[in-house]
């Protein structure tokens, strides 16, 4: 394994060194589940981004589409 070294100020070493504790395991296994945590969530947003891009390009190209009908609704109808 590679090595890390972190410097941190006294209050955030303590909040480290009790959830590990809770927890059960080394600072360093905390550090690495929450990284790939972490790392789990910048997936999900950008996910959720791209999803609602994609959502506001179908809802925009729908829009165009019920305009397009909405501008044909009586074509060949003016003489009935």
């Amino acid at each position: 394994m590679r090595t890390v070294t972190l410097k941190t100020d006294s209050i955030f070493f303590d909040k480290l060194t009790n959830l590990a504790k809770d927890l059960q395991i080394t600072k360093s296994e905390f550090i690495r589940r929450s990284v790939s945590e972490y790392e789990k969530y910048l997936h999900r947003e950008k996910l959720k981004t791209n999803i609602q891009e994609a959502s506001r390009k179908v809802r925009e190209a729908n829009l165009d589409i019920v305009k397009d009908f909405d501008a044909a609704i009586y074509d060949g109808l003016e003489n009935v």
